[in-house]
């Protein structure tokens, strides 16, 4: 056998060699890479037993070196993933022979603890979990899987876009719904009513909450499923992309003791990742946070969080009023939906409550109208509000592709731009998965409780007077800043109109 020497913090990659098959070097903790250009052989050294007898089994012509346990779990991991990717790649081919005999019930309940190494030989199994790899792989945030009258499919909502990752046959479809519902906990037997649970899925040592909805629909049932982000994975402010200006006045308004902020805009455009990024901003071990939700999207260890039940009559307002009762310093209300979970909102925050909560408006000016329709008075939401932040998620134009877009007449004219402004336009490659963008990031316009807002808030509450108002104190409002982005190139036209350039 070659010389044995430990090796320190490597970043290696796979090497696939013709003596060995990738499962047998994975069970046998014998990888191969190079190391200076040269094929070499590595294990660690708690598997040294296992991968010297497999090393001994091969010829042991290669190099073998023992690594640090950091630098082979990381060699380890990649392998896994180059094993999951061709099971995907076989996985196209499996489909056609896949029958119901061959899932026996032992196979559907012997759910892995690792879906990298699990060693289920089920297709369906094997298809589910590749799933999840290929979902958390692509930076997805939802996995839909649909059935129509001749095929179903799968996809991914990627930056807020669905984009089809795979087309399947329909009954490879129903096996994968089961399967789905076995690993929530719900009852494969029912397929006449909508069914909601949640599951856990580990992949790369990653604990990753999942939850599930499945729906009956007229070709069968379909499936979507929220990956759901830990704690940990949360941004800080810092990383959601907001501007400067605005970040400084979230912090100040974040600094006060009790109060409302409230975060708007349309489904999808961030709003409970950036309430969880103020909670963690406001957190330290001597304050009290408790968040009412539905559902609990992201599980803190820090947070007491409680999840709203309409069946058992644990609405927002009824949890809002017990929480109340539990000395709380910070409170977070994923949604306020009626006036009465609005008026006990206003009350917390005028009696000492630092306040959180999200509305479905569109601008920060709607808000207050919305507030004024729920049925708060205009002189409490002046004394209780502290800030209102309305925002947008926005894609960014890959950098590695992007093109010069030529601006027509109509378009300069229609979103006051000049005519010869230099604007990018989407055109996709192999490093934004041919869709032309890259990641996403937040803007918003923030409407900050100062005295002129309040004076007015005496004599109107109507949207149109209150949005003229606030800009012509400055107010940048949503339109302003997605012009911005388009002129330096970060976003493209149609991104900025689906936005809401030109919205008023």
């Amino acid at each position: 056998m070659s010389k044995t020497e430990a090796v320190h913090n490597l970043d290696l990659d796979p090497l696939l060699v013709e003596e060995a098959s990738l499962d047998l070097c994975l069970k046998n903790y014998l990888l191969f890479t190079k190391i200076d250009e040269e094929p070499t052989a590595v294990s660690a050294k708690k598997y040294l037993a296992e991968a010297a007898n497999y090393y001994a089994k091969i010829g042991g012509e290669y190099p073998f070196i023992l690594l640090d346990e950091e630098s082979f779990e990381r060699l380890y991991n990649k392998y896994l993933e180059m094993r999951t990717d061709r099971t995907i790649e076989s996985m196209q081919d499996e489909q056609e022979e896949v029958s119901q005999e061959e899932l026996s019930l032992t196979d559907f309940l012997r759910t892995s603890s690792d879906i990298l190494t699990s060693e289920e030989s089920a297709p369906i199994i094997k298809f589910v979990n590749a799933l999840f790899y290929q979902a958390i792989k692509k930076k997805a945030s939802d996995i839909h899987i649909e059935v129509h009258e001749k095929r179903g499919e799968v996809r991914f909502r990627i930056d807020g876009m669905l984009t089809k990752n795979a087309e399947l046959d329909k009954r490879v479809v129903n096996l994968i719904v089961s399967r789905i519902k076995v690993i929530s906990n719900l009852d494969i037997s029912e397929k006449r009513i909508p069914q909601d649970g949640r599951t856990q899925i580990k992949i790369a040592g990653e604990t990753l909450d999942v939850r599930v909805s499945v729906l009956p629909t007229f070709y069968g049932e379909r499936v979507v499923m929220r990956l759901l982000m830990q704690s940990s994975q949360i941004p800080k402010i810092e990383e959601l992309g907001f501007n400067e200006e605005i970040m400084g006045d979230i912090k100040k308004l974040l600094r006060s003791s009790h109060g409302i902020i409230l975060v708007t805009g349309p489904t999808g455009s961030g709003k409970t990742t950036s309430l969880h990024s103020f909670l963690r901003e406001v957190e330290s071990p001597e304050k009290n946070i408790m968040t009412v939700e539905d559902p609990v999207e992201y599980k803190s260890d820090t947070i007491s969080q409680i999840q709203v039940n309409e069946k058992v009559g644990l609405t927002f307002a009824n949890a809002l009023r017990s929480i109340l009762r539990q000395d709380p310093d910070v409170v977070m209300i994923g949604e306020i939906r009626d006036e009465e979970t609005a008026s006990i909102a206003v009350r917390a925050a005028l009696t000492g409550h630092l306040v959180f909560s999200t509305l479905h408006t569109n601008s920060a000016a709607a808000t207050i109208s919305r507030l004024v329709d729920m049925g708060v008075a205009p002189f409490l939401i002046s004394s209780s509000l502290l800030g209102i932040l309305a925002q947008r998620l926005v894609r960014k134009l890959c950098c590695a592709c992007k093109a010069e877009d030529t601006l027509a007449e109509e378009f300069a004219k229609d979103y006051d731009l000049s005519r010869d402004a230099k604007i990018y336009k989407a055109v996709g490659c192999k490093e934004c998965n041919y869709s032309g963008y890259s990641g996403r990031r937040s803007i918003g316009e923030l409407l900050v409780m100062n005295d002129n807002v309040k004076n007015l808030l005496k004599t109107t509450t109507d949207e149109h007077s209150i949005k003229q108002a606030l800009e012509q104190e400055g107010l940048k409002t949503i339109a302003d800043q997605l012009k911005k982005m388009l002129l330096e190139g970060e976003t493209s036209l149609e991104e900025a109109i689906r936005v809401g350039l030109g919205h008023e």
